[in-house]
């Protein structure tokens, strides 16, 4: 992967989430967190997804033309990269490259991130996903987090996971679209 443009105040609002992960961070859109019940094939999950929608946070304010990129490492860890355009589709790119490792007993479904060295405090559970992999909902344990992925820019798609995750609990008042 080329080398990330790392935004140091970016990636310090990273950190400081990662290490503070249950202090609020913004309202809880569900109490209630499901626990992931599909198992991830983690070689289908790796590649390009676009995030369509979002719970607003701190270090993805004013982020648009959102993607993640997952890619398998030799040490059996999964490379990260997410990169935001700022204000707008045409503003400049911010990138951030981490690491992922797998919570033994989880179905691969269950990730601890870390942005910056042997520090994986960060949780990323893949609540629920398509068959097929094209849309993936991802959360995390507080329910001050959401992010709905897509491999395709597709409103459908939206609209099939803003229902999902309504079903799973979720107050879907609380996302924010992604420009795309």
């Amino acid at each position: 992967m080329p080398a990330a443009n790392v935004d140091r105040p970016l990636a310090f609002l990273l950190f400081a989430l990662a290490l503070a992960g249950c202090v609020p961070a913004g309202p809880i859109g569900n109490a209630s967190v499901p626990q992931p019940t599909k198992t991830v094939d983690l070689t289908r999950y790796t590649g390009l997804w676009y995030e369509l929608a979002r719970y607003e946070n701190g270090f993805e304010r004013g982020c648009e033309g959102v993607t993640a990129e997952y890619a398998a490492k030799p040490s059996g860890e999964i490379a990260v990269l997410n990169t935001c355009r700022t204000g707008s589709l045409t503003g400049p790119a911010k990138t951030i490259e981490g690491s992922a490792k797998i919570v033994p007993k989880s179905g691969n479904a269950k990730l601890k991130v870390s942005f910056f060295g042997p520090f994986y405090v960060g949780n990323y559970w893949i609540i629920d996903r398509a068959q097929d992999y094209s849309w993936s909902i991802v959360g995390e344990p507080s329910g001050r987090y959401l992010w709905l992925l897509s491999r395709t820019k597709s409103k459908s798609a939206l609209a099939t996971m803003t229902r999902r995750a309504r079903a799973l609990g979720y107050d879907t008042s609380l996302l924010r679209v992604t420009a795309q």
